[in-house]
């Protein structure tokens, strides 16, 4: 790396036709630009300038070199624009992360509005609900649903998961309305396979209490969950970005009010850096302008 970078002052010396002159182009002293180019020569074994008081000129070696340096500053000074104009404004791939339901529901939807808005830039996304490695395997930013985000990625709060437990109006009117958490030790409970499912932990009045439930299905999906809710098998705890509009419809009703399950938060994360690329930033941007203060799923 020291060699390179001598290399660059000794381009600029040649270019310059002068210690001087390259200093001042460099912002540095001329003894500094001096000291540069005799460590690179004392490291390649070989005179690069004849040097006299009045003179300077190119030894063979030098002029070898210099070719091939000229060509490498222009391309790290190429190297360094294209850089600034990723910096500048929003253009390149974006490799986004989300999981299956969300990804599905809300941010592939939300993509052509933010490709016709950023015309420079491309999405390319995995909707997934493994756990991708952001620097083994080159993701911009994931979506993510949890208590917390991982402590060593950034993360932007988009949005609180609110979970409502429902089930359709025909299904309650069969098998009644439970009026406080132990009912539902009566009430055929629908399980998500990635949630405890043997009992629901529930923050009510009194604090937080675990509730027992069973029932004859469970599945790894919500919103594969969510159609069996509508299809009047049972009783289910489900995030309102999945049933949100069935809740408005009528086509669920939700119980229990008073009892929400423990927070989890919908955040976009990062890897740290101290140079956030504009696509992610205007992506995140555009999730929380969209999304609204109070989720759009939310609203009545």
């Amino acid at each position: 790396m020291k060699d390179l970078e001598r290399m660059v002052v000794f381009t600029r010396v040649v270019q310059a036709k002068s210690f001087s002159a390259a200093a001042r182009d460099l912002g540095t002293s001329k003894s500094r630009v001096s000291k540069a180019v005799t460590q690179l020569e004392r490291s390649l074994g070989a005179r690069l300038l004849n040097r006299t008081t009045r003179a300077m000129s190119l030894t063979e070696a030098g002029a070898l070199l210099y070719e091939r340096c000229a060509q490498l500053v222009e391309q790290l000074a190429e190297a360094k624009r294209v850089v600034g104009e990723l910096q500048s404004g929003p253009r390149g791939v974006l490799r986004i992360s989300a999981p299956v339901a969300f990804g599905t529901l809300h941010i592939a939807p939300a993509l052509p509005e933010f490709l016709s808005r950023y015309r420079e830039v491309k999405v390319d996304m995995a909707i997934t609900d493994r756990l991708v490695d952001l620097a083994d395997e080159g993701y911009d930013l994931a979506v993510r649903i949890a208590k917390e985000p991982a402590p060593n990625l950034v993360a932007r709060r988009l949005a609180c998961v609110n979970r409502k437990i429902c089930a359709t109006p025909e299904y309650f009117r069969r098998h009644g309305i439970p009026r406080k958490p132990a009912d539902l030790e009566r009430h055929n409970c629908l399980t998500y396979t990635y949630y405890p499912q043997d009992h629901w932990r529930l923050h009510g009045p009194g604090g937080e209490i675990s509730v027992q439930v069973s029932g004859n299905l469970k599945l790894n999906d919500d919103e594969a969950l969510s159609q069996a809710v509508l299809g009047g098998l049972g009783v289910a705890l489900l995030p309102t970005f999945i049933v949100g509009r069935d809740l408005q419809a009528g086509r669920l009703q939700s119980v229990l009010s008073d009892y929400v399950p423990l927070e989890r938060h919908i955040h976009a994360v990062y890897l740290p850096t101290p140079h956030l690329p504009a696509k992610v930033r205007a992506f995140i941007d555009y999730l929380l302008e969209r999304i609204g203060p109070q989720p759009y799923w939310d609203l009545g």
